[in-house]
């Protein structure tokens, strides 16, 4: 690995760590030249599809483009950074489960706003008002009526009484 700050191939690694899934290395180095340190990440390099988009176009699939629009989803809502990776994650690991090697960009879309449901039903409505891209205010009012909690059913009337009547304590 070539240092940083002068270009020096030679480096030793100081000090290395797994993060807590196992799936990315973190390593310490430190330049024999120069003698600065610095660190690199190792992680599985793994060929994800192309994204093939609404006007046809194709892109690379680009991690930190999927990470951004989930976090703007979810701006200002309590979820944390961890939860957030690990929805990113999960969809990663269901576009190579695909197989495909290109992907239209709704069925990623689709994949994002099934991951925020289950996150945040806030930044699942927000990302869904732009994704959709709703024609009127019903169709908003409809997304808003399928993620709210709906009413408990009644409990079934008995023909026993709640309590006892007063009359009945004192009647022998």
């Amino acid at each position: 690995m070539k240092c940083p700050f002068c270009g020096d191939p030679n480096t030793q690694v100081t000090d290395t760590r797994e993060n807590d899934d196992g799936d990315v290395v973190r390593r310490r180095r430190r330049c024999v030249h120069c003698d600065k340190r610095f660190t690199t990440y190792e992680r599985i390099d793994l060929k994800l599809p192309h994204i093939v988009k609404r006007n046809g176009n194709r892109s690379e699939y680009e991690r930190s483009k999927l990470h951004a629009s989930m976090q703007l989803a979810l701006r200002k809502r309590p979820v944390t950074i961890e939860a957030l990776e690990a929805a990113v994650d999960r969809i990663e690991a269901r576009l190579l489960a695909v197989g495909e090697t290109e992907i239209p960009s709704a069925q990623v879309g689709d994949l994002v706003m099934k991951e925020l449901k289950k996150l945040d039903k806030v930044a699942y409505i927000r990302f869904a008002s732009v994704y959709r891209n709703f024609a009127d205010v019903d169709d908003f009012s409809s997304l808003v009526r399928e993620v709210q909690p709906q009413p408990r059913p009644r409990r079934r009337e008995s023909n026993l009484p709640d309590k006892p009547e007063e009359h009945d304590l004192f009647d022998g």
